[in-house]
């Protein structure tokens, strides 16, 4: 899968927020908001495209990555690379993902020398869970909203 990494811009916001996953993937939708297109166009998310300009996902790093419940239970006290990832529906659960994902690490990896790279997966996302053990990650941390468990798992 080859991407081009570029900064987010409001038109892949927009996109990426319109966006909508079947259950019970459905959890990773969102809305158009101000506060949505505030958060994504904060300088530390990142489309990712297609060599045909079309727009394939995201990431973002940093405390736009951490979930705000953990933050609050102190799930990211140790300093590591957090990210966040997002692809676009219609490429999920065709066998996408290692490529998409290892791409994203190799692009941190390359910015953020020696630092372990931390991802917040919700624990009902047995497919990204298994994705992530498979590129080396490990569980670390769980902790819950009032409506969903997540974990923590490190690549370091």
């Amino acid at each position: 899968m080859e991407l081009l990494v570029k900064p987010m811009d409001h038109k892949a916001a927009e996109e990426i927020s319109s966006w909508k996953y079947d259950p019970p993937y459905d959890f990773y939708n969102t809305e158009t908001t101000e506060e949505e297109m505030a958060e994504r166009l904060n300088g530390t998310y990142y489309a990712l495209r297609a060599g045909t300009g079309e727009l394939m996902g995201f990431f973002c790093t940093g405390k736009s990555a951490q979930v705000p419940a953990g933050q609050l239970q102190g799930v990211y006290k140790e300093f590591l690379t957090d990210i966040g990832l997002g692809m676009k529906p219609e490429l999920t659960g065709k066998g996408n993902g290692a490529a998409f994902t290892s791409f994203i690490i190799n692009c941190i990896e390359e910015n953020y020398e020696s630092v372990p790279i931390r991802l917040t997966v919700a624990l009902f996302n047995k497919r990204a869970i298994h994705l992530y053990k498979k590129l080396g990650f490990v569980p670390d941390k769980q902790f819950r909203t009032a409506d969903v468990e997540f974990m923590t798992m490190v690549k370091r």
